[in-house]
């Protein structure tokens, strides 16, 4: 790991394709629409330490959410209104941070204003949104993607490899849980609300979706079971989703009264099983103040590797399987890329149109107590 000085701050990059690149290309003039969680942990972050991007602008109405911008950013421009970001012609990158509600709007918006955007998933609210969405950036000629950063979760890419290294043989079962404890509800929090994208499923169920389509496709057929557990709540916040296909059965799960979670992920293949505990430690690293790219980001510790059993002479063989690690910043490196060389998106528009699909059809499947096909 090397440490360089841009943009009058440090910045770490792992020596590789990244190296000096940045400094002899183009910088990208970009802005993020929305302060809060996502904009604050997730988007913010990454720009700021990208030496590919310059964070020109950050929109928020919330004062107190623009002191903060101000404070952590203060070459930043802050201001109140996402007009004055989509408006400008400074501005070649929008990052949309903002309530699922909004995505459309605001991402048709920065789009007409012949932006590239970056939108928070979950993509929309409909598929037929997210088609909208996309046959306009096509013509507007513009990159279009959605932040499926779980995609670049240590757990992921760990998973990735032992399917990819064939170690369990035949996949037969593969089940994913993001699970939380949460037993009060948070007064004003939109995603608790009864609104269109709100509830558990949109939040958690979408990078569960998004993660199980990147490894295996599109399934067959989904069935989903959705629960209100939390009384005084209005959407969802416990769901269990089966995909189906060939061969594979694919179980998504989340929940928010998961004191104590059982395992992560969870193979079954015809010559072992892969077992692991414990959820990416990038989202805790990034709450505490640390920098994306700083030495061992991403590195998850030794307790929370995950367990491969397969048998050798006829014994049975358990060994610790070391965690890739968590790499969100990859994510950006990609958007760069597109942006400034015409790279295939990592995370492609298409893709989480069918995220959204996939959420539809739970809930229909939920709504008639039966499995539905894909279509």
């Amino acid at each position: 790991m090397q440490k360089f000085f841009t943009k009058n701050k440090e910045l770490y990059l792992p020596l590789g394709p990244y190296h000096f690149n940045y400094l002899m290309r183009k910088t990208i003039k970009a802005a993020i629409i929305g302060f809060g969680n996502s904009g604050q942990t997730f988007l913010a972050p990454f720009i700021d330490a990208n030496p590919g991007f310059d964070l020109k602008k950050i929109s928020t109405s919330d004062p107190v959410k623009a002191v903060k911008a101000k404070s952590v950013y203060p070459n930043t421009v802050v201001v109140s209104d996402a007009d004055a970001i989509i408006n400008d012609p400074d501005i070649e990158l929008i990052l949309i941070g903002t309530p699922n509600t909004s995505h459309l709007s605001l991402t048709k918006a920065a789009l007409l204003a012949g932006k590239h955007v970056v939108v928070e998933k979950p993509f929309t609210i409909t598929a037929a949104d997210a088609d909208e969405l996309i046959a306009l950036a096509k013509q507007q000629n513009k990159v279009l993607s959605v932040h499926h950063n779980r995609r670049f979760d240590s757990g992921h890419n760990t998973v990735k490899k032992i399917i990819e290294s064939n170690a369990l043989g035949k996949l037969v079962e593969y089940e994913v849980h993001y699970d939380r404890f949460r037993r009060e509800l948070r007064p004003g929090a939109w995603r608790e609300k009864p609104l269109p994208g709100s509830g558990i499923l949109y939040d958690l169920g979408a990078h569960l979706i998004d993660g199980a389509l990147e490894l295996f496709g599109t399934p067959q057929a989904v069935t989903c079971m959705m629960l209100t557990q939390r009384p005084g709540l209005e959407v969802e916040d416990n769901f269990e989703i089966i995909l189906n296909y060939p061969g594979l059965k694919v179980t998504l799960k989340g929940g928010m009264l998961v004191k104590v979670p059982g395992p992560t992920y969870v193979l079954y293949g015809d010559h072992g099983t892969f077992i692991k505990y414990g959820m990416d430690v990038q989202e805790e690293a990034l709450k505490k103040g640390l920098k994306p790219g700083t030495p061992d980001w991403g590195a998850e510790p030794e307790e929370i590797w995950g367990k491969l059993t397969t048998e050798e002479n006829g014994i049975d063989v358990t060994r610790a399987v070391k965690s890739e690690p968590g790499r969100y910043q990859d994510y950006f490196h990609n958007i760069y890329d597109a942006i400034a060389d015409g790279k295939e998106l990592i995370v492609k528009p298409d893709q989480a149109r069918q995220t959204i699909r996939i959420i539809e059809l739970a809930f229909q499947s939920n709504g008639e107590n039966r499995t539905v096909a894909f279509v």
